[in-house]
């Protein structure tokens, strides 16, 4: 019978790896790039960072490539389709786009009355989702300062899932709405 602490017990049996310089407080998002082996992930410490994964034999290495801040916690964050550019949103309120693999500066692309839980890129409507604890969901084309569309949920946005032509989205009342993307006014169903 071996005792606790054995010197033969496996302490990695799964050969799991910590990323280099991970965050300093809790992850609330984690999302891989459609394109490449980018990770990124958003914590309570204000920060966006990503790394780039690669497989060196039988061990993972993570390198971190670049960051970014936020005023207050980042909740959210999702990948657009050409996997090089990110959006992240959180406690301050609004979503900042990230063209991370250019270099670029982030901009706010979207704005809510309450932190932002939840974004998702629609590459069939080029438009983002933004679920938010104002209770709403708003839809935003990118290059413009308003959104296309608002739509009222019964309670705060915490979960929200996209698979076109469907969105599901949770809200803090325990329902789960879902709505057709291909209707021109994007209404529930």
């Amino acid at each position: 019978m071996s005792g606790f602490g054995a010197s033969n017990t496996n302490t990695n049996p799964n050969k799991s790896h910590e990323v280099t310089q991970p965050p300093s407080d809790s992850v609330s998002s984690l999302a891989f790039s459609p394109k490449a082996n980018f990770l990124i992930a958003t914590s309570w410490d204000n920060q966006v960072r990503c790394w780039e994964v690669s497989k060196n034999g039988t061990s993972l290495n993570t390198t971190p490539k670049a960051s970014i801040s936020h005023d207050h916690p980042v909740l959210c964050s999702a990948w657009k389709d050409d996997g090089t550019t990110v959006f992240s949103g959180g406690c301050d309120k609004q979503v900042k786009m990230w063209p991370l693999l250019s270099g670029g500066q982030p901009v706010t692309v979207a704005m809510h009355d309450a932190p932002i839980k939840e974004v998702a890129w629609i590459p069939e409507l080029n438009l983002l989702a933004t679920g938010s604890w104002d209770k709403t969901v708003k839809y935003w084309d990118t290059r413009q300062a308003n959104p296309v569309h608002t739509q009222q949920l019964p309670d705060r946005c915490y979960a929200m899932s996209v698979k076109h032509p469907l969105m599901v989205v949770g809200t803090a009342d325990r329902n789960l709405i879902i709505f057709n993307l291909q209707n021109p006014q994007l209404c529930k169903e």
